[in-house]
């Protein structure tokens, strides 16, 4: 079996989790394609794949451009292989933090939620299964001024603020499930041949 990972990233914590989903995969003897949209030379081969996973991080209130362009061109192959998303976000974050109040945490979980909704409506494409994720503040990455924005709207958050540091958010054994489910599903639909233009 081939699964294709698709993903876009600014940071690189999405192009991490994508990894991650290939380590995953390929500790169940799956062959995997791991493909960053933005240095994509020419089209997939969808015909090759058994599914694919979709990974894409949000900025500045939506998904990365290159990803919503990918998504846009290729729904309908991936509607054909079953593929499936992951939503990367600090919204994520927030409604995961066992700590913050539960009204800060429903908030959280509607933005991730209502991104995920925006993207679909952007790109035409509705997944078979969707997986809101949380990412990463990568403070020591970031230019002066982004790492300013990234802390206010942290601190709006009750999210961490020492810039000094990175601060990892997601939640490593919930995407290893959802990509055992995944497999899970795949491994039980028709094996694919053929043409899938």
């Amino acid at each position: 079996m081939r699964i294709a990972v698709f993903f876009a990233t600014r940071e690189g914590q999405t192009s991490k989790i994508a990894n991650r989903i290939a380590d995953d995969l390929r500790a169940k003897g799956v062959t995997v394609d791991v493909v960053n949209v933005r240095k994509l030379l020419a089209p997939p081969n969808w015909s090759t794949y058994a599914t694919a996973f979709v990974a894409a991080s949000i900025h500045g209130q939506r998904h990365e451009p290159e990803m919503i362009e990918f998504v846009r061109r290729y729904r309908d192959d991936l509607r054909r292989v079953g593929a499936v998303f992951i939503s990367v976000s600090m919204s994520e974050a927030g409604a995961e933090d066992v700590h913050a109040p539960a009204p800060r945490r429903e908030k959280s979980a509607a933005d991730a939620q209502r991104m995920v909704d925006v993207f679909i409506k952007q790109t035409g494409w509705r997944p078979e299964r969707y997986l809101p994720v949380a990412g990463a503040l990568l403070y020591t990455q970031y230019n002066f001024l982004l790492r300013f924005v990234m802390k206010q709207i942290s601190k709006k958050n009750g999210g961490p603020t020492d810039t000094a540091r990175d601060y990892e958010f997601t939640d490593w054994p919930a995407l290893d499930r959802f990509v055992d489910d995944v497999v899970g599903a795949t491994s039980g639909k028709p094996e694919r041949h053929g043409d899938a233009a």
